[in-house]
């Protein structure tokens, strides 16, 4: 199979959606890799890097999609990617469709085959492409959240960490995840006081067993999200619903309880955000301020630490996108059920039902 690998486009996203390592494995047996130009750049790795391990260099991002069977990506193709793409070519990346009705209209107009990371789905209900780039956003949640409370960032001015013979900041996480759970570790690894919340008791019994003593749960609600928001300094959104759109567990109205430079990072912001005066930003431009709350939205956190990301990344996806090009998508996908669920669209026709839903569709 002819698989491509084309640069990202989007704002500040320097992941690629392989690795020479990847590449190495996929050119072992028998399958030709065309990577764009200075695709992997951007992860630190070189052009002479995928040409040592046999890629094919290709100079724009049109000759990629026009000569492979198969894109490898990190994120949904935008705007300018969508005339480039082939009836019955397979995409393999992140979409979130459920976040973007033009996109899906797009991949539906495309006759692709949309194999979405997010969807792909163990018999145990985890989701193996997600859990990496999850664990990488709920790390920098923090690491981002610390920053921003900064007082020329226009933040309360916290050390979340406090000093001796000062309290240390108060961290809220809205969801007991992989984000929450990752989230909590690195708050509580600075010293700050986190409380984390969910509505799975299972998943709260697991973080009272595992994390230290200054980290508490509580069952969520919207009366207890309520009382927390009123005296926590940061405050990370970091809920799931597979594959649909993220509930709205801070309304606008709620910012009036919060403390001014009180800072909201929604790792959610992929599926729609779980804070409602989200809005989808860029590394460029990360922050904007409502009601004197300084608001995180970055749509591809992992983005920033591309590196790390693009490891973790191919890690996971390539023995996914080594059952796709040896058996083809429509064998893969039916004796692999977990990457069965990665299907979403289909030759024109939207297959997974969440996306259905969260637009209203009668299909």
């Amino acid at each position: 199979m002819k698989i491509g690998v084309p640069k990202e486009i989007k704002n500040n996203e320097n992941r690629v959606g392989v690795t020479p390592a990847g590449v190495f494995e996929l050119i072992k047996v028998g399958h030709s890799v065309y990577i764009q130009e200075n695709a992997g750049f951007g992860s630190g790795f070189t052009d002479t890097d995928y040409k040592v391990v046999g890629a094919n260099i290709l100079s724009s991002i049109e000759e990629v999609y026009a000569i492979c069977d198969m894109i490898v990506k990190v994120k949904e193709p935008i705007e300018d990617e969508y005339a480039l793409i082939k009836p019955k070519q397979v995409i393999f990346t992140y979409f979130h469709f459920a976040s973007s009705e033009v996109l899906t209209k797009a991949m539906i107009k495309s006759n692709a085959i949309c194999i979405a990371y997010e969807t792909v789905e163990d018999e145990d209900g985890s989701l193996p492409l997600l859990i990496p780039m999850s664990e990488v956003a709920g790390r920098m949640a923090v690491q981002q959240g610390a920053k921003y409370l900064e007082k020329p960032i226009k933040g309360r001015g916290v050390l979340l960490g406090g000093v001796p013979g000062v309290p240390p900041g108060k961290v809220l996480v809205l969801g007991a995840g992989t984000v929450g759970i990752q989230a909590a570790k690195m708050a509580a690894g600075l010293g700050a006081h986190v409380t984390i919340m969910d509505v799975n008791m299972n998943q709260l019994r697991y973080v009272n067993d595992v994390m230290p003593n200054h980290v508490v749960t509580e069952f969520s609600s919207a009366y207890n999200i309520k009382q927390r928001i009123k005296n926590h300094d940061l405050i990370i959104g970091g809920v799931l619903l597979k594959g649909a759109k993220a509930p709205k567990l801070i309304t606008k109205d709620m910012l009036k309880l919060m403390r001014p430079g009180t800072v909201l990072i929604d790792v959610a912001v992929d599926q729609g955000g779980c804070i409602e005066t989200t809005r989808p930003t860029t590394h460029e431009d990360p922050i904007f301020i409502i009601d004197d709350i300084v608001h995180y939205c970055v749509a591809n956190m992992p983005g920033a630490v591309p590196y790390t990301s693009t490891l973790a990344l191919t890690n996971v996806t390539l023995p996914y996108v080594l059952k796709l090009a040896n058996n083809g998508w429509e064998i893969a996908c039916e004796q692999d059920k977990t990457l069965g669920k990665g299907l979403n669209i289909l030759n024109g026709k939207v297959v997974y039902p969440e996306i259905i839903k969260a637009f209203g569709w009668n299909i």
